[in-house]
């Protein structure tokens, strides 16, 4: 056997399907999508759900609900009991929880109370819990709080 000899398998390879080159192809005219109607037409393809067989779509049967408030600030939490964790960190801003992996670069961070700390650290996040800031000081620590939102 040699390489001019090689071929693959009977039947492992087929043909791709050319459409609208002419009758002879035996996929002209129509170009295999029928006679007219939606399918036929080009962009003609609805999404998932939208034909449900002459029923009502899902999407219409179910009522609507809620809103989505546009000027919403979303807010990273990030609790302190993680934050004690850092042994060698002192001071915490957004830089550092962005090197750390707490937060994004250009996320607006809340401070949460779950955990404990022992000991004194300088942290400057946009908005603290109540119980946060009680622990904070407690330990010695700062906190610093930067507005977030028209109203702070």
């Amino acid at each position: 056997m040699r390489l001019h000899d090689l071929s693959p398998a009977p039947g492992s390879n087929k043909r791709r399907k050319i459409v609208g080159r002419g009758v002879g192809s035996g996929h002209g005219k129509t170009s295999t999508r029928g006679h007219k109607g939606q399918r036929a037409r080009s962009g003609g393809k609805k999404g998932l759900g939208f034909f449900e067989g002459g029923q009502n779509p899902i999407y219409r049967r179910l009522p609507k609900k809620g809103f989505t408030n546009i000027h919403r600030e979303r807010l990273t939490p990030i609790n302190i009991g993680k934050l004690s964790n850092f042994k060698d960190v002192t001071e915490f801003n957004s830089e550092v929880f962005a090197k750390l992996g707490l937060a994004g670069k250009n996320d607006k961070v809340k401070i949460l109370g779950t955990g404990d700390i022992t000991r004194a650290l300088k942290i400057t996040a946009h908005t603290f819990s109540d119980t946060a800031l009680k622990k904070i000081t407690a330990a010695g620590g700062q906190a610093t709080p930067t507005a977030v939102g028209p109203d702070k």
